[in-house]
């Protein structure tokens, strides 16, 4: 197996142990290959494969970090026939949230959440993914 070097801030590690050590895991590195194959599964769901999709993406980061906003704005104009609707609002006295309504395909969809969680100060990112067509018009069945 091979050895990686990942740096991280000194309060993430510390999370990173406390939470292999309360949930039985036998270290660091365990953690973090589960979360590894977690990130890397999330979008490889076969049955959303070639189907329109609505996705919700929720950003939330501090709103004295203004490189964030710009950036959020940049991938919605970036992605103007993937976004089908961006909304900002504040929350606290720190934070804003913003949220993207997205419809496209799973690729697009990926690659826009990806684009998101990549941006710098960016504090979480919250995103569910729905089949459009879920729902058959003639029978009502999903």
């Amino acid at each position: 197996m091979a050895v990686v070097s990942v740096s991280m801030p000194d309060e993430l590690l510390e999370r990173l142990d406390q939470f292999a050590e309360e949930h039985g895991y036998t270290g660091r590195s365990e953690v973090v290959r589960e979360a590894a194959r977690n990130l890397l599964g999330e979008f490889e769901d076969v049955r959303l494969e070639d189907r329109e999709l609505m996705g919700i993406v929720t950003v939330l980061f501090d709103y004295e970090t203004t490189s964030v906003e710009q950036r959020m704005m940049h991938l919605r104009h970036e992605n103007e026939e993937l976004v089908a609707s961006n909304f900002h609002s504040h929350v606290g006295d720190h934070y804003c949230m913003e949220l993207f309504v997205l419809e496209g395909g799973l690729e697009e969809i990926s690659t826009f959440v990806g684009k998101v969680r990549a941006t710098k100060d960016v504090l979480t990112v919250d995103y569910s993914v729905t089949p459009v067509d879920q729902f058959d018009p003639i029978s009502q069945e999903r």
